[in-house]
C-alpha cells in the first residue's frame, strides 16, 4: 500500500501542477483513490488526528470566509483600496509594497489564512482602480503572509505545533524568530521589483482618477460597518488569546461568523457568495492523500532518514532539517509535515543537550518559509489561488511556484546563516 499511496500522491500532483484538470478535481479524485483502496479507512481519513481531514482548517477558512462576506457589504474593502493607492500616489510598486507589509504585520499577529482572506479583496479593488494585473500583487502578499507569519507562536498552524511539543512560548518565537522575519521582509521588499518586473506600468490618467477619489464615500452600510468591526475585534481577541481561553481558533472563527450574520440581517446568497467552496474542497482531498502518506510510514521514514544522516553534529543537525523542511513542505502541506516531524526532531534535540533549540527553530523556519516553495506548499497559497480564480484572474501552479522558487531560496539560505551566527558562531 506504500507504492500505491505515494503513486496516487505523485499522479495528483502532477496533475495539480501541470493546470491540466481542475486542481480540486484532482485532490478529489487522489482522495476517492485513497479510500477507495482502504488505505485510509473512513475513521482514518474523518475522525483521525493524525492521518485525517485537519476539520480546524477547514472551518477556520469557512468562518472567516463568511465574516469576510458580510464585511465586503460595508465597502470598507473599497475604502482600504483608494486609501492605499492615495499614500502611494498612484505607484503600483509602492502600493505592492505597502500591502505586502501590511500583509506580513498582519499575519504574525492573526494566522497567515485570515490575513489573505482580509487582505486579497482589498488588493483586487486597487488593482482594478489602478488597472494593473493583480496577480503579482497576490502573489506577492502571499509570500509575505507566509515568511510574517512565522515571527510568532500563532501566526503560522506549524508554529503552534512547534511550541506546543517543545514547550516554547510567545515571547519565545518572538525572542527568536521575529528578528530573522524582519530581516527576511527586507529582503522581500528589495527583489518585489525584480520578480516583477513589467508589472508596474499605471496610465497616468487612472492616477488622477484615483487622487481624486473620496475614501469615505466608499462606505455604504456604517452601522453594518461598525457591528462588523466589534465582531472582529472580538475574533481577533479570541485568536490571540485561544491558549488562556481553551477555545480553538476555528471554533472562535465560527462563532464570530454566526454572530454576524444574526445581528448583521445580511441575506444568506450575499455572506455564502463569499466562501470558497472549491478552496475548501481541495484541501479535504490534499489532507486525505497527505494522512495516506503519514499512515503507511512515508513522512515518518523520510524524516527519520534526514535526521539519521547527522550523526549527531547539532550544526549538521540543524542545517539538514531547516533544508528538509523547506523542500517536503513545499511538496506537501506544512501543517502535517511539522505534525510528523516533531517528535522526531524532539527525539534528536533530547541527545543534543543545550544545542537543542536551534533544531526547532530550523523546523520553524524550513515550514514556514518553505511553504512558498509550491502553489500548495502553505494554506494561504490555495485560499489565495482560490480568490484570484473567483475573480477571474487565475494564477497558474507554475506561475506561483516560478517566484516561490526564489523567494524560498533565498530566504533559506539567509534563515542558515542566520541560524550559524546566532546559535554556533556567536552562541
Amino acid at each position: 500500500m506504500t507504492a500505491v499511496s505515494v503513486a496516487v500522491f505523485v499522479i495528483a500532483y502532477a496533475l495539480i501542477a501541470s493546470d491540466r484538470i481542475d486542481k480540486t478535481a484532482a485532490a478529489l479524485g487522489g482522495a476517492g483513490v485513497i479510500l477507495a483502496l482502504h488505505i485510509l479507512s473512513s475513521d482514518d481519513a474523518f475522525y483521525s488526528h493524525d492521518t485525517g481531514i485537519d476539520w480546524d482548517v477547514v472551518f477556520l477558512l469557512l468562518g472567516m470566509m463568511i465574516i469576510v462576506g458580510v464585511l465586503r457589504q460595508t465597502g470598507v474593502f473599497e475604502y482600504t483600496a483608494i486609501w492605499a493607492a492615495k499614500r502611494a500616489r498612484g505607484s503600483a510598486l509602492r502600493v505592492m509594497i505597502l500591502l505586502t507589509l501590511i500583509t506580513a504585520c498582519a499575519s504574525a499577529l492573526l494566522d497567515n489564512v485570515t490575513t489573505v482572506l482580509l487582505i486579497a479583496p482589498v488588493t483586487l479593488l486597487v488593482c482594478e482602480r489602478l488597472d494593473v494585473p493583480p496577480a503579482p500583487f497576490l502573489i506577492a502578499e502571499v509570500l509575505a503572509s507566509n515568511i510574517g507569519g512565522a515571527a510568532t507562536l500563532i501566526g503560522d498552524p506549524p508554529n503552534i505545533i512547534i511550541g506546543s511539543r517543545a514547550n516554547l512560548s510567545f515571547n519565545d518565537f518572538l525572542w527568536n524568530m521575529a528578528p530573522i522575519v524582519a530581516i527576511e521582509l527586507v529582503v522581500l521588499t528589495l527583489l518585489l521589483p525584480r520578480l516583477f518586473r513589467g508589472s508596474f506600468t499605471v496610465d497616468p490618467d487612472r492616477v488622477a482618477d484615483v487622487m481624486s477619489l473620496n475614501e469615505r464615500e466608499a462606505i455604504r452600510d456604517p452601522r453594518l460597518l461598525v457591528k462588523s468591526a466589534i465582531v472582529l475585534a472580538a475574533v481577533f481577541t479570541g485568536f490571540v488569546g485561544h491558549s488562556v481561553v481553551q477555545i480553538e481558533p476555528s471554533v472562535v472563527a465560527l462563532l464570530g461568523a454566526g454572530v454576524l450574520v444574526l445581528i448583521s440581517g445580511v441575506p444568506q446568497r450575499d455572506y455564502l457568495a463569499a466562501v470558497e467552496w472549491e478552496t475548501l474542497l481541495f484541501f479535504v482531498g490534499l489532507f486525505i492523500m497527505v494522512g495516506a502518506l503519514v499512515k503507511t510510514g512515508v513522512v515518518a521514514e523520510l524524516a527519520t532518514r534526514a535526521t539519521d544522516a547527522t550523526g549527531g553534529d547539532a550544526l549538521l543537525a540543524t542545517m539538514l532539517i531547516l533544508v528538509v523542511s523547506a523542500v517536503l513542505s513545499g511538496v506537501i502541506d506544512n501543517i502535517p509535515y511539522v505534525a510528523t516531524m516533531s517528535p522526531i526532531v524532539e527525539e534528536l534535540a533530547a541527545s543534543m543537550g543545550d544545542r537543542a533549540d536551534p533544531l526547532w527553530w530550523a523546523l520553524a523556519l524550513g515550514a514556514d518559509l518553505g511553504g512558498n516553495l509550491t502553489a500548495v506548499g502553505a494554506s494561504a497559497n490555495v485560499v489565495m489561488l482560490g480568490i484570484a480564480r473567483r475573480a477571474d484572474t487565475p494564477i497558474s501552479f507554475w506561475e506561483f511556484t516560478r517566484k516561490g522558487i526564489v523567494v524560498t531560496a533565498v530566504t533559506v539560505a539567509i534563515a542558515a546563516l542566520y541560524l550559524w551566527l546566532r546559535y554556533f558562531l556567536f552562541a
